[in-house]
């Protein structure tokens, strides 16, 4: 293989032309488009950190949130268990209050009907003794068993009409 010195030099010569034409025109604009563009990556990184942080306490934050909610929630329901356990003491108390008052009641009223039969009893039996009496006088009374009859007639009288 050959080497020509004029082609070296030829080539060395168009790459120094080359490189000035490039950096005179293109490279600075290449290089401003370079850099423009790193820093817009690196503004989208730091973007997107910040993002992510933000995304990060959010979650933190609902999960806080949450925790808040179902501590709340937890609350609610011991309380309403308190509360529904003492509407039933209450409840099974007035029962037992309405129990006793309703047996005070009917004790009451047993005897106070039972005070009124024995008086209507009394007053049957007065009518009754009298009229025995009455009607035993007005028979003349033998040893044999007229007495006896007469009772017994009265008191088949006496219980028809009941």
């Amino acid at each position: 293989m050959d080497l020509h010195w004029e082609t070296i030099v030829i080539s060395i010569v168009s790459f120094i032309v080359l490189y000035w034409a490039l950096s005179r025109y293109a490279f600075d604009k290449l290089f401003n488009i370079m850099e423009q563009r790193r820093v817009l990556v690196l503004k989208q990184l730091e973007d997107a950190k910040q993002t992510k942080e933000q995304a990060t306490q959010y979650v933190e934050d609902q999960k806080a949130a949450l925790n808040e909610a179902r501590k709340e929630a937890y609350e609610i329901v011991e309380r309403s268990k308190q509360t529904s356990s003492k509407q039933a003491e209450q409840i099974l108390e007035e029962a037992s209050n309405a129990v006793v008052r309703l047996k005070s009641e009917a004790v009451r009223d047993i005897e106070s009907e039972k005070n009124k039969a024995v008086e209507a009893l009394r007053s049957e039996i007065g009518t009754v003794s009298v009229k025995i009496a009455s009607k035993l006088l007005e028979k003349e009374v033998n040893m044999d068993n007229t007495q006896e009859q007469l009772v017994d007639q009265y008191l088949k009288e006496v219980g028809g009409k009941s």
